[in-house]
């Protein structure tokens, strides 16, 4: 099968499926075997740490591990889920799962879900598979980037070759960082004078895929398919709970169809307006959990906005146009990745101590 885009505009309103027949990996001598270890960025279009895994490549073994860290259920949460995510979010990520091994079939290789924990399942999988080529997206959370440091630690000894890129954000948080000196810019409007055009903004972003290399042998891994809420130990979801958004890069591509669909409705987008209370008919486009999932590229979605706003004679503007929406995510992205301890209170040096600030008014006022 081949992701395509239609000749006469890069924007995602014209993704389809095709079928093909020949391979672009016809041709190329074999090479290592490569794993692809996806975590967000569940999708194929734009996905260059896929594309790179693929290149030259022997057999790829695609890889999504369980994590308990996220996935595994707590009876003392507040609601449904584990102690990091509600059962809502984690049904959706299992959907999203389930699409993408449904795209990689239809390429001829299929999603490996394994369990445990990612760091010692990663380095047993180099080991065990002869693995040359370790590929995977840039994630600048602070527990992603613990367990790459652990996982790219071994791979370099064992020399296996790495390839990490950004593709989750407009842009590399790094790189605005180090053009502000070494720290965060703290306010949208610095964010923008630093960031500047995307690098790629005006390139075509690589959106086809012909086929893949075939899984090899698994060895002594227990592979599965992508679990159930169930089979992770949650009970089932009672339809009035269910979120009616269901997750996966299909559904992302579908729903961006429909958004983008109305050009002046793109063109005159203003965040302020709109009712924030309507659900089951949102004022807004829906796409933030897709972008969160990576079942969407927030790169693509920028070029689909650029080519309606070239289309029409005016448009709003950064920060309440549609465009400004996709910035603010890579703001807050950066802020955080500069920010250590930005999602909590303590240690976050840009953060306001309030409770700490009460109980001393408390202290003042104690009669």
């Amino acid at each position: 099968m081949r992701l395509c885009l239609s000749s006469s505009s890069r924007c995602a309103c014209h993704l389809s499926l095709r079928p093909t027949s020949t391979s672009v990996y016809e041709s190329m001598a074999s090479g290592s075997n490569s794993l692809m270890w996806f975590r967000k960025g569940l999708r194929l279009h734009d996905n260059p740490a896929l594309e790179f895994a693929a290149k030259g490549s022997k057999f790829l073994y695609p890889v999504f591990v369980i994590d308990p860290h996220y996935m595994e259920p707590d009876p003392t949460a507040f609601s449904p889920g584990s102690s990091k995510a509600g059962l809502n979010r984690i049904q959706f990520l299992l959907e999203s799962l389930v699409d993408l091994d449904l795209s990689l079939k239809k390429l001829g290789s299929r999603l490996l879900v394994l369990k445990g924990d990612p760091g010692e399942v990663l380095i047993r999988c180099l080991k065990e598979w002869s693995i040359g080529k370790l590929c995977f997206e840039y994630d600048t959370e602070p527990y992603y980037q613990a367990l790459d440091e652990k996982v790219k630690s071994y791979a370099s000894v064992a020399g296996v070759e790495i390839f990490s890129p950004v593709s989750h954000t407009l842009y590399n948080p790094a790189d605005i960082i180090q053009k502000n000196g070494g720290s965060p810019p703290l306010s949208y409007q610095s964010f923008l004078k630093l960031a500047g055009q995307p690098s790629w903004a005006s390139t075509a972003l690589s959106t086809t895929i012909s086929s893949l290399p075939p899984t090899g042998n698994t060895g002594s891994f227990s592979v599965s398919g992508v679990p159930t809420v169930r089979e992770l130990g949650y009970e089932d979801l009672r339809e009035d709970e269910r979120s009616p958004f269901k997750g996966g890069e299909s559904e992302a591509l579908k729903r961006l169809r429909e958004s983008i669909a109305n050009k002046e409705w793109v063109a005159s987008f203003e965040k302020p307006k709109g009712d924030p209370s309507a659900f089951l008919k949102p004022a807004t486009t829906v796409l933030s959990p897709y972008l969160k999932f990576g079942c969407l590229s927030s790169r693509y979605f920028y070029q689909c906005i650029q080519d309606i706003q070239k289309r029409v004679k005016k448009h709003t503007s950064p920060p309440v146009s549609l465009l400004g929406q996709l910035l603010w995510r890579d703001f807050f992205y950066t802020v955080a990745f500069g920010t250590p301890n930005f999602d909590q209170m303590k240690g976050n040096k840009i953060c306001k101590q309030v409770m700490r600030a009460i109980f001393f008014i408390a202290l003042e006022h104690d009669p």
